[in-house]
């Protein structure tokens, strides 16, 4: 697949439309997710998507395989998406998006309802994230929600390994700490009990 993968772009770089159509249809997923992590779900990400996607195309050229193709994708649509948040003069409120976005619920119908927990949880946790630093908030979401290891988070980032632990450590210590103390989390800041021994912040450390 790397083999196919190297192929594709060479023929891309050289101009080749089908090719680059081809690579297109496989990572546009891939730019929509790495700009919804920056920008949250606003109206912009579609057009976050689009500059992405322009200056991916315009870019193109300087790729030269020193890095993994995946790595320096997010690198292209992490600085677009930046880029327009500094514009704005803003980060994303994920919060506040999540909660005009959700549906309405009946709250007595929905009583005891297992959705409806987990839509408040869910907004509870957006609302923590989004007081997390940027730098934090990062690696947060690459290595707990989208799986990804230090080492792949440190090609993304263009940061040490040991930045990335750090910032992690401290992202988590942040968010756990907030869990704690907001009514909507604490159950399930219980639940993540084996997690937060795991990382060694039991108890608030």
């Amino acid at each position: 697949m790397e083999g196919e993968q190297a192929d594709l772009v060479e023929r891309a770089q050289r101009g080749d439309r089908a090719a680059w159509d081809l690579l297109l249809r496989r990572h546009r997923e891939d730019v929509l997710r790495i700009a919804f992590r920056h920008v949250g779900p606003s109206g912009d990400l579609e057009d976050v998507v689009q500059e992405a996607l322009i200056q991916v195309y315009r870019s193109l050229h300087t790729f030269k395989g020193q890095a993994r193709f995946s790595t320096w994708l997010y690198r292209v649509v992490s600085n677009v998406a930046k880029m327009h948040l500094r514009a704005k003069g803003s980060r994303p409120r994920l919060a506040e998006e999540f909660a005009q976005r959700a549906p309405r619920v009946d709250t007595h119908a929905a009583r005891g309802d297992d959705a409806a927990e987990r839509m408040r949880r869910a907004r509870a946790l957006y609302a923590q994230l989004d007081r997390l630093s940027e730098k934090k908030r990062e690696v947060l979401l690459l290595h707990d929600f989208d799986g990804l290891s230090p080492k792949d988070i440190a090609e993304r980032v263009d940061a040490p390994i040991m930045t990335v632990r750090t910032r992690l450590f401290y992202a988590r210590r942040d968010l756990y700490r907030a869990m704690a103390s907001d009514p909507e989390l604490r159950e399930l800041y219980g639940e993540l009990g084996e997690l937060r021994r795991a990382a060694g912040q039991e108890g608030g450390q």
